[in-house]
């Protein structure tokens, strides 16, 4: 199996956590990275190392700071290798009126949802470029396609990140680079524990496949992404039981 180093952002917790797990099954070397909880992240490198015996490291710092990609870039390389895999997933939601959202709400939120993706792909890109192999792969919503009311922000981020996947894809697939995003639907994750059970039940209704998907569907999604063919890019795929 060719040697391949992936990069999870998010990965302390749920959908990016799920991927990491996937991924060292896989036998991927891993570098992985959150904002806020380094005991957690390094709690989960260490389980990562002991139960599928792969190289991982941890990466505390914000990703849509591009000083902090900058650095993690390099010093990925120095560790593990060239970033052959970048998953970019780190992501928040904010829920409320348009008019009640302040300035520092929206950047924070295009700064974690979008400026991430932007960071993560230019410090990513160009060893990817001079060795004629990649993979990306970012983790959007279904909102990012549709829209979703209260949801301003978040949507228009996703949004953001799917058309960054589409024109990014047309841009590197003469390198054998393909881009790729995963519009995901309700998945049952921390960001979506806001909703009460009631809640929870009538929104589950509404999904053609009666149920909220899991961080797993997401990760095995994320797996076949990571090896397919490089012909695949420039797709947002809706993984969301058919709701949307």
């Amino acid at each position: 199996m060719k040697s391949e180093i992936a990069f999870i952002s998010g990965a302390s917790h749920g959908i990016g956590r799920a991927i990491a797990e996937e991924f060292a099954r896989a036998g991927y070397s891993l570098a992985l990275n959150c904002k806020h909880s380094a005991k957690e992240l390094e709690e989960f490198a260490n389980f990562i190392r002991n139960t599928w015996h792969v190289p991982c490291l941890s990466l505390i710092g914000d990703v849509g700071e591009e000083d902090f990609a900058a650095h993690a870039f390099p010093l990925i390389e120095e560790k593990l290798g060239s970033v052959t895999i970048l998953v970019n997933n780190a992501g928040v939601s904010h829920i409320g009126l348009l008019s009640d959202l302040s300035l520092d709400e929206w950047n924070l939120l295009i700064q974690t949802n979008l400026t991430s993706v932007f960071c993560c792909c230019k410090h990513a890109v160009p060893n990817m470029v001079r060795n004629q192999y990649g993979r990306i792969i970012n983790i959007s919503s279904v909102w990012g396609i549709a829209g979703a009311s209260c949801e301003v922000a978040y949507s228009a981020s996703k949004g953001g990140v799917n058309a960054f996947t589409k024109a990014l894809a047309k841009e590197l697939a003469p390198s054998n680079i393909s881009v790729n995003a995963i519009a995901c639907g309700v998945v049952d994750t921390r960001m979506n524990q806001h909703f009460s059970t009631e809640e929870q039940q009538k929104l589950a209704e509404e999904i053609p496949a009666g149920r909220f998907g899991t961080p797993k569907e997401t990760a095995q999604l994320a797996a076949f992404l990571a090896s397919a063919p490089a012909y695949l890019t420039g797709q947002i795929i809706s993984l969301d039981g058919g709701w949307q």
